[in-house]
């Protein structure tokens, strides 16, 4: 079996303000290190452009119709402090919904073992009926809803490891039972939620804060005593990944202090998981991470052990 890549070159075309942290050489220095030989067994595609009956799947009419309006003929406009609009954004954000959707449809028919999205903009942050924090859609969490809806599954489980805490998702599947949410994020930290006490309307979500400074081994300890259990004990059909790689020791924007080889580490981790309950099915999906070489590193460990267990499968 293989992994499969998604990205679009429109992902790449979504402007933002200059000196923002989320800008498009993200995805440039990602898909350069990805074309590098050792990672010629992954199968590549384009994503497709996103179905409005996918995202209305999480997000309301109104929400949509609201987004869609505030989008520019030209230049760039501002949601809030650091989301932002372009002409080109849109097109963007249908693709970076279509590459998760069409991730979890390929997995699901056993195309492939995994899947990675190389996409852009990210969602974690992304709620109900609110953009935040670089996202506009809440791309992974509408693909999880058409994994419930037009495949069947009756648990799923998500792991963010981004070093901020996925809010949107954690609004938007407070009250889905069938979900079990775990995130690894450093507090105090934006947006300011994932207590420990934040916990779902079942108990299906698992917050692990983390302390600036961390390190890898304060972190490696917590995800194996809270996060792998908590997941394992779900016995998920498929595993999803909000994978953010601002958790590393270089990033700008936080202080966990994370190496290149603790996202390697994780991912074999992971991967043990899905052996165990879902035949290794696996879609992930690219959130934060804006040192770009530690991005390219991080990501490079990231797929490369998908490509390696994926192949095994």
């Amino acid at each position: 079996m293989t992994t499969i890549l998604y990205s679009h070159a429109q992902c790449r075309d979504h402007a933002v303000p200059s000196g923002h942290p989320e800008r498009p050489a993200r995805l440039d220095v990602i898909l350069r290190r990805l074309a590098d030989a050792e990672f010629d067994p992954l199968q590549r595609a384009s994503a497709p452009t996103a179905l409005r009956e996918d995202i209305l799947r999480v997000h309301p009419a109104t929400y949509l119709q609201a987004i869609e309006a505030a989008a520019p003929q030209r230049g760039i406009v501002d949601l809030d402090a650091n989301t932002h609009l372009s002409d080109n954004s849109l097109r963007a954000a249908y693709c970076a919904v279509g590459a998760c959707t069409a991730a979890v449809d390929h997995v699901l028919s056993g195309h492939a073992s995994n899947a990675f999205c190389a996409v852009r903009p990210p969602g974690h942050h992304a709620e109900t009926s609110q953009a935040m924090g670089f996202c506009l859609f809440a791309n992974l969490a509408i693909a999880v809803r058409r994994a419930l809806d037009l495949h069947g599954l009756e648990r799923i489980a998500i792991v963010d490891f981004d070093v901020h805490h996925g809010n949107g998702t954690s609004e938007i599947l407070w009250h889905e039972e069938r979900i079990a949410f775990a995130s690894t994020h450093e507090m105090p930290l934006f947006p300011g939620s994932g207590r420990r006490d934040e916990r779902g309307a079942h108990g299906q979500i698992l917050n692990a804060p983390l302390a600036p400074g961390t390190g890898s081994h304060g972190f490696r300890d917590i995800f194996e005593r809270e996060v792998l259990p908590h997941l394992d004990a779900h016995a998920p059909q498929l595993l999803m990944i909000s994978a953010g790689f601002d958790a590393h020791h270089r990033d700008p924007l936080a202080t966990t202090n994370l190496d290149t080889e603790d996202f390697a580490w994780m991912t074999e981790c992971l991967c043990d998981l899905a052996d165990t309950h879902c035949d290794g099915r696996i879609v992930s999906t690219l959130e934060g991470g804006y040192d770009l070489a530690a991005l390219s590193d991080s990501v490079a460990a990231h797929v490369r052990t998908l490509i390696k267990r994926g192949e095994t499968t």
